[in-house]
């Protein structure tokens, strides 16, 4: 495990673009952390690194956003704060995106901590006024 501390969008942004070099197909990302603290901006980070050309943005009302990288790497971003009810996973083919060759950005995984693969990176990103307005805290738990 290990953090980083961040002071705005621009640092969360750069972080996690770093982070994303670890990252392979296959690979797991859960983003935690409270209404604004910068969990799209991380997920704009990775896109960034794969060179994703379109705009990234959360899918609060479609659950998944698909994205194409430049290296043909596939990025799939869920937004599971509107799920209600773990089986509603059924219904949107979950389990199928989690068995493609493509990085998964999950936000809100609370909502659906039962049906997470036990593989997956933590990230929560939470704000730290000891550096201002805009800092924030980055924890990343890498997987076992």
């Amino acid at each position: 495990m290990f953090e980083q501390l961040t002071q705005g969008e621009k640092e969360t942004f750069a972080f996690a673009r770093e982070f994303a070099k670890k990252l392979t197909p296959g690979d797991v990302v859960c983003l935690s952390g409270e209404l604004g603290v910068g969990k799209t901006i991380f997920t704009k980070g990775v896109c960034d690194f794969f060179g994703v050309q379109d705009i990234v943005n959360s899918p609060t009302f479609t659950i998944v956003n698909e994205y194409d990288g430049a290296d043909g790497m596939r990025i799939y971003h869920f937004d599971m704060y509107r799920i209600e009810d773990e089986d509603e996973l059924v219904e949107i083919g979950f389990d199928d995106y989690l068995n493609q060759d493509a990085v998964c950005l999950i936000e809100w995984p609370e909502q659906i901590k039962n049906s997470l693969p036990a593989r997956r990176y933590t990230v929560t990103i939470a704000r730290d006024l000891r550096a201002g307005d805009d800092g924030r805290r980055i924890t990343v738990k890498e997987p076992c």
